[in-house]
């Protein structure tokens, strides 16, 4: 079952979405190839810390934060990947590792990659490592109202 306070959330603002159950998946390419899902349309979270406050970075599956191009944009002197340590009781109801991409949700800052504002739609986890939430993207852009960002090297798959 998805992460209850996403799902409250969802359903409370009538959202559509799709639930896609898979077998157990952790890495973000994994997850998107057991849901069928596009690497370059699935969105991982990657946490971080910048100037030791908790940022949530949600990029497609396939690409890597880059630290230097984000501290530039964040205007910050410090940014780290936090540890699942620093992390895992701002997600209660939620895996470790399987956090949505709704830091609104959680009170944490959300940074979206510039690479995934092409897409007409959004999959990520559901908080489950057993589930994926899929979307419309213009409805995810106003209900989290992230910050747009060029913060990763993007790697584009193969068809």
């Amino acid at each position: 079952m998805t992460c209850k306070k996403l799902k409250e959330f969802l359903d409370e603002r009538d959202v559509k979405y799709v639930s896609i159950n898979h077998s157990r998946a952790y890495t973000a390419q994994e997850i998107a190839e057991s849901a069928h899902v596009s690497g370059n349309d699935f969105a991982k979270v990657v946490m971080l810390k910048a100037d030791e406050k908790m940022i949530m970075a949600v990029l497609p599956a396939p690409d890597k934060v880059d630290l230097k191009l984000l501290r530039q944009a964040l205007e910050v002197r410090d940014i780290v990947f936090a540890d699942e340590n620093d992390f895992q009781d701002h997600f209660p109801g939620c895996e470790v590792g399987a956090m949505p991409p709704f830091g609104n949700l959680y009170g944490i800052r959300v940074i979206l990659a510039q690479t995934l504002c092409d897409s007409t739609t959004i999959s990520f986890n559901s908080g489950l490592h057993t589930e994926v939430i899929q979307m419309d993207y213009d409805k995810y852009i106003k209900l989290v109202s992230p910050e747009i960002m060029d913060f990763t090297h993007h790697i584009t798959l193969a068809a």
